[in-house]
């Protein structure tokens, strides 16, 4: 299993807004193609406005086609403007967990 860490700054005011967007929207057209959401968060103490999501994928292979499969999805692609708007920094990470993680 790899980890994908996704972290957004928010543009200030517009946290709660986004947050609804993901919920109400972005989440229903994701979860069904990309299946394994592990966490979303927001931060108190730190950077501000910021949003990590982590998604698990069985490996490379499966992440790229399932992310491939997202940005094909027609749905998808006419719902990224409106989530985009709110988001100032995107950052990326693949995460793999070491032979002793409670997660693998």
């Amino acid at each position: 299993m790899i980890v994908e860490q996704r972290t957004y700054k928010i543009r200030n005011g517009t946290m709660g807004r986004f947050l609804q967007l993901v919920k109400d929207e972005a989440l229903p057209i994701q979860a069904p193609i990309l299946g394994n959401l592990i966490a979303y968060f927001t931060t108190e103490i730190g950077a501000l406005g910021t949003v990590t999501h982590l998604w698990g994928f069985a490996d490379l292979h499966d992440r790229e086609r399932r992310r491939a499969q997202l940005a094909a999805d027609p749905v998808w692609q006419a719902f990224v403007p409106q989530l985009s708007e709110f988001i100032e920094h995107a950052e990326n990470r693949i995460l793999v967990p070491t032979d002793f993680s409670p997660l693998r």
